[in-house]
């Protein structure tokens, strides 16, 4: 009888899961158990843990290891960088970049997206000098699953930028070794994705639909029962139509000042955040006068730095920037409310369909129809392009009237009307 109360009050007192998902099971030796691979582990006693956290950070750490059959390091190996730690140092080499102004957001968050994927995949506790070819064979495949040929391009790119930076500061002594088949697709498989994909283009009647909606129009969507009809938006006016006019981003038009915008001689000079390079852009009439009811109608700014911005979202922030997380880690998180917001607005209109279109298409629009002006070096200036040849250093200005007559191209194909009413050009000196 005692020998039964004796296993009962064993039984009660054995810790339970903390959670059902929780990977760790309590074993009747006293231990946090799992089995892997057909061989059980043990993370450390009950007792000593009943909530199973050090247990659960202990597996963290040795399951990218035990999962492949092979021997953890162990703890006190000597000094060496985890993926978290490489993650934290490079975003936080990053940050200081952003803040300087040497950095935008979109690159930024790009950054901060593939740091998130190798977290994902490898393990914060992973230490990067053990990655192995293997691990990249597995990590290419996953990315190709998720991405186009582009998209995996670009994530391979932004990876390989991560674990140099890794090499440059000395946290590995070795460059990590990729082995073959971390590569980035070829150019063959690159033409051909792009030639699946269609043309990264908005058709002259799909922007007229976008800015008639955004006037407040009803539009026929296929579909619909009943037309859409959205609120008139004079901020995503405006800044759709500085993507057709000035071959304008994201970023360009969420920290566009006001002090840029000569809103009576109906021009812009405003360098390209990415590159610095300087660009004078002549204005549309259209894109003016959007210009003026998006500043009326602007809300104030919550902080006092963006008061000159020309566009703020509803709650007074530029529409791409990075903020700090809500809690103590003091971490940026990048947000993009411009792509979201547009993003929406092409659902609603079912004009995006699987095509990968957003704002930033606004850029490919005017590089395609401006070239049609036969004059690529005026195309390039208000690109904002950085031009390495020799005929660039020694070219010291482009005419007014060039830049005028490249948007104007753009202008007669969008609207589909005479010219006679131009942006006026710069007074002779």
């Amino acid at each position: 009888m005692a020998k039964s109360t004796t296993k009962r009050r064993d039984r009660e007192s054995k810790p339970k899961k903390p959670y059902p998902e929780f990977p760790l099971f309590p074993h009747a030796s006293g231990r946090w158990a799992k089995k892997i691979r057909q061989k059980l582990h043990y993370f450390g006693k009950t007792a000593d843990d009943p909530k199973g956290s050090a247990a659960l950070e202990r597996f963290n750490r040795e399951w990218p290891y035990l999962s492949e059959g092979r021997t953890p390091p162990p703890v006190d190996a000597g000094e060496f960088c985890t993926m978290r730690d490489l993650c934290n140092e490079f975003l936080t080499a990053k940050q200081n970049r952003l803040k300087a102004g040497e950095l935008s957001p979109r690159t930024f968050r790009q950054y901060h997206e593939t740091t998130d994927l190798l977290i994902e995949e490898f393990g914060k506790d992973r230490r990067v000098d053990d990655l192995r070819p293997d691990d990249f064979e597995r990590l290419r495949k996953r990315l190709a699953d998720r991405y186009g040929a582009v998209g995996l391009k670009g994530t391979i790119n932004l990876c390989r930028i991560i674990f140099k930076y890794a090499h440059d500061q000395r946290r590995i002594k070795e460059p990590v070794s990729y082995g073959q088949s971390f590569s980035r697709p070829s150019a063959k498989s690159l033409r051909k994705s792009r030639n699946e994909a269609g043309p990264r283009l908005f058709e002259r009647h799909e922007l007229l639909t976008i800015l008639d909606a955004l006037d407040g129009k009803p539009i026929e969507v296929e579909g619909e029962e009943k037309p859409v009809k959205l609120t008139a938006d004079p901020a995503l006016t405006a800044m759709v139509l500085l993507g057709v006019n000035a071959g304008f981003g994201n970023t360009d038009c969420a920290s566009l000042p006001q002090s840029a915008v000569d809103l009576a001689g109906g021009w812009i000079e405003f360098p390209r955040p990415k590159t610095e390079i300087e660009r004078r852009i002549p204005l549309w009439p259209e894109t003016v006068a959007a210009l003026m009811e998006a500043i009326k109608d602007r809300v104030k700014a919550k902080n006092r730095g963006n008061e000159e911005l020309c566009f703020l979202t509803k709650q007074g922030n530029p529409w791409v920037r990075v903020q700090q997380k809500a809690d103590d880690s003091g971490k940026l998180v990048p947000i993009d409310a411009l792509s979201q917001r547009f993003a929406n607005l092409l659902g609603k209109l079912k004009i995006n369909g699987r095509r990968g279109l957003g704002f930033y298409t606004l850029r490919h629009v005017f590089e395609t129809i401006a070239g049609e002006s036969r004059d690529q070096v005026a195309v390039n200036a208000i690109m904002g392009h950085v031009d390495t040849s020799m005929a660039a250093v020694y070219r010291e200005r482009i005419s007014d009237e060039r830049l005028q007559a490249v948007v104007e191209v753009v202008r007669q194909w969008l609207f589909d009307k005479d010219l006679n009413s131009t942006s006026k050009g710069r007074e002779p000196q």
